[in-house]
């Protein structure tokens, strides 16, 4: 995918806080689709290192954003570019202390708009000011470098047709030995707009199905499930012991250590049907480990 990177104006001053007392502010994982309407939901965490409220945020919209409207925060002044132009900043300011976002508490500043036809990453930098002090959410990572940054940019994946809008978390599917038939893939899902898991492949497995493992009659069963739904916004885990994806007719062993293409299909709530593609890691468990409960059919 293309990267588009956008940066604000120098500001004068920072907040100097340690990168592990701050809490980014972001946009929902999973990305939406190139040329759709995207309602871009900033969500503060916490105010800055030392400060007791947020006082104002500003977001510098990227090129390629057609704005349609910038949603009023009630106790805030807003001033924002016309609809339907591209570029230049969004920015709420608290009209008194009484309206300010305080310490911890958590706050939505949301932007409508048409995102740019072509697929890519787009790195929002977003101006947090403070009661004491301020942050500017601007960096963005080096192609390949995977390391956490301190003051990231909101990032927002651009999608291309036919992509699901959901966000893959840590996907991993259990080692194998030879002659061992079937195995577990693992994940965290998180769709922003809600979606359904409706099916699943693997070119290593001649049958990949979503499985569910409850309790049955004192005895933990697995079954397969026709969907799992993923409501809007919400952590769904796959996981050892309860849903998960079952990797069967397996073509060849799989090894610690490597990593094998999942393709999961989703389907929305108007019925239209998209994928994911991502990489697993092969991971070793110990037998009778945390991870591999006992199960039947």
């Amino acid at each position: 995918m293309n990267r588009i990177h956008l940066s604000l104006p120098l500001l004068a001053s920072l907040c100097l806080a340690a990168p592990a007392a701050l809490a980014h502010v972001g946009l929902p994982a999973g990305g939406a689709p190139a040329g759709s309407s995207y309602d871009a939901t900033f969500t503060v965490g916490h105010a800055c290192q030392g400060a007791q409220a947020t006082t104002a945020l500003a977001v510098q919209l990227p090129a390629g954003f057609r704005i349609t409207e910038a949603v009023p925060r009630p106790g805030w002044t807003l001033t924002a570019p016309p609809a339907g132009s591209q570029g230049g900043e969004v920015r709420w300011t608290a009209a008194s202390a009484a309206s300010a976002l305080r310490g911890h508490d958590k706050g939505a500043f949301t932007v409508r708009g048409v995102l740019p036809a072509t697929p890519g990453v787009l790195y929002i930098p977003v101006h947090q000011v403070c009661d004491v002090g301020e942050v500017r959410w601007d960096q963005v990572p080096a192609a390949g470098d995977t390391a956490k940054l301190a003051r990231p940019a909101a990032r927002l994946e651009v999608l291309a047709a036919g992509t699901a809008a959901v966000d893959v978390k840590n996907p991993w599917v259990r080692a194998t030995v030879a002659g061992q038939g079937g195995t577990g893939a693992f994940m965290t899902l998180q769709a922003p707009a809600g979606a359904r898991l409706v099916g699943v492949s693997s070119p290593v497995a001649g049958v990949a199905e979503v499985h569910e493992m409850k309790m049955d009659g004192g005895t933990m069963r697995m079954r397969p499930i026709a969907g799992l739904d993923l409501p809007p916004g919400q952590s769904v885990q796959l996981a050892p012991g309860g849903y998960h994806v079952m990797l069967m007719d397996l073509k060849e062993p799989l090894a610690a250590g490597r990593s094998i293409p999942l393709t999961l299909r989703f389907e929305d709530a108007a019925g239209a049907r998209t994928e994911r593609t991502l990489q697993a890691e092969v991971r070793q468990v110990a037998p009778g480990g945390a991870h591999a409960p006992a199960h039947q059919h």
